[in-house]
């Protein structure tokens, strides 16, 4: 055009800034902005509008640095002031992208406060992109807060990615209050699909604030999308159960595990326990509430009544805990390997090594298979008597199985012999040096401290 000495107008201007903006050329834009106004015409709002457009279109193109530099920005707003040229809704929709994409959430929310001010209705596009921003941020009240407040002042909806982009940061930060708006709205009444991951947290904060409706909607969502049931799907929901006091309904999740082939690990079952803990009257009157279920049809769970052995032996009631091990069969179930971890750990505590003999004889007539654990505890029962010889048979026994004994054990071995004065703490300490152990500071001391006297 100017070879041809055809001037070129605002309008031409304006069109080739506005392809530049979209490409994401800054440099150029300010370029033709200088050539606009050599040639002597003035850029007007659009104009201005395109160079920041420019500026943010050039950090989502090519990613840079997400603290890099707003002077730019600040010198285009500062040559719209000088001429005279205010901001209105489309400026500010453009800073706060700008700002946005730098993840400066403070000075975000400043330019949102400074357009009600002018009396500017907020940029749907900018106030979710400041929505999402707080809630990358794990600032999930204040996302909340953004949102129902620009809904409440709009006819226009916040999207379905924005509300769970709120949903997700709720739930990772346990926020209550705002998982349950989040899924509310998200769920049910966007009719929103989330993924598996989404739907964990969102069970972890049903499990840490006691919301088992809640947690048992979200079952029912994982089922919906396709997920197989789990046991880590299963447990923030007895959590909630739990938290709640409502515990027929926590064993009555176990009977929902098993009746869909999934096994309930010792850590499912531990906020039951917890509860147990506090005092016998609990742990009384959970037979009620098997009793109960057995009449409802239920099938009550090895795992049920091992949550009563295992508060009992904490209360330091081991008979209360043998009566609940004889009281099994009575529900047509069966003891498992963790019903003799738990009474083998009353055994230990009261230094009742009978009983202890005892039950391993009934654990191999019941065809049960000892773990690490009960290997553990075996020995641990056998040190807790003056003729000790049993602990060694069972750490052979335990090493013929292919199970590393913990350095626990060693170490109670240990203390053991060099209290008795029996040399066979050296083969001890010789053998945890060669499973990779390192002999604690404390126990090197008691050694040292023995074997001088």
């Amino acid at each position: 055009m100017k070879r041809e000495h055809v001037r070129p107008d605002l309008t031409i201007y304006n069109s080739l800034l506005a392809c530049i903006a979209e490409e994401g050329l800054p440099l150029e834009a300010r370029a033709v902005m200088d050539d606009m106004i050599a040639m002597g015409i003035l850029p007007d709002r659009q104009s201005y509008h395109h160079v920041l457009h420019a500026t943010t279109s050039y950090h989502d193109h090519f990613q840079a640095s997400r603290w890099s530099p707003l002077e730019a920005t600040w010198e285009t707003l500062e040559k719209m002031a000088d001429q005279g040229i205010p901001p209105n809704e489309q400026t500010y929709a453009l800073i706060i992208k700008r700002i946005t994409a730098t993840e400066g959430i403070e000075l975000a929310l400043q330019f949102m406060h400074e357009m009600a001010k002018r009396g500017f209705t907020p940029d749907l596009t900018a106030t979710q992109d400041v929505i999402k921003l707080a809630a990358h941020l794990n600032f999930p009240r204040l996302a909340i807060d953004i949102t129902q407040n620009f809904e409440a002042h709009s006819v226009r909806r916040i999207d379905g990615e924005t509300w769970m982009s709120c949903l997700v940061s709720s739930a990772e930060s346990l926020y209550a209050d705002g998982v349950q708006k989040c899924w509310e709205k998200a769920i049910h009444d966007m009719n929103l699909t989330p993924d598996e991951g989404t739907c964990i947290a969102v069970l972890h904060t049903c499990a840490r604030h006691g919301l088992p409706d809640l947690a048992t909607d979200v079952i029912r969502v994982l089922r919906s999308i396709g997920v197989d049931w789990q046991e880590y799907h299963f447990a923030p929901l007895l959590e909630a159960f739990s938290r709640v006091g409502k515990l027929k309904e926590a064993f009555g999740t176990l009977h929902l595990l098993r009746s869909n082939g999934i096994v309930p690990l010792p850590e499912t079952t531990q906020p039951i326990t917890d509860i147990l803990k506090r005092d016998l009257d609990a742990v009384d009157g959970v037979w009620k509430i098997l009793d109960e279920l057995r009449d409802e049809g239920h099938t009550i769970d090895a795992a049920a009544v091992n949550t009563i052995i295992e508060a009992s032996v904490a209360l330091g009631d081991l008979q209360r805990a043998v009566g609940a091990y004889k009281a099994i069969r009575e529900y047509t179930s069966k003891p498992d390997v963790e019903t003799f971890n738990h009474l083998l750990q009353g055994c230990i505590n009261a230094e009742h090594r009978e009983l202890g003999d005892k039950l391993l004889l009934d654990l191999k007539q019941a065809n049960v298979r000892p773990n690490a654990l009960t290997y553990e505890r075996t020995i641990l029962l056998c040190l807790t008597q003056p003729t000790y010889e049993d602990a060694f048979f069972y750490l052979e026994e335990m090493k013929a199985q292919k199970i590393v004994p913990p350095l626990r054990v060693y170490e109670a071995i240990v203390r053991t012999c060099v209290a008795a004065g029996d040399s066979r703490y050296a083969l001890a300490l010789a053998e945890l040096e060669q499973c990779g152990y390192s002999l604690s500071k404390d126990l090197q001391r008691h050694v040292a401290t023995n074997r001088s006297s």
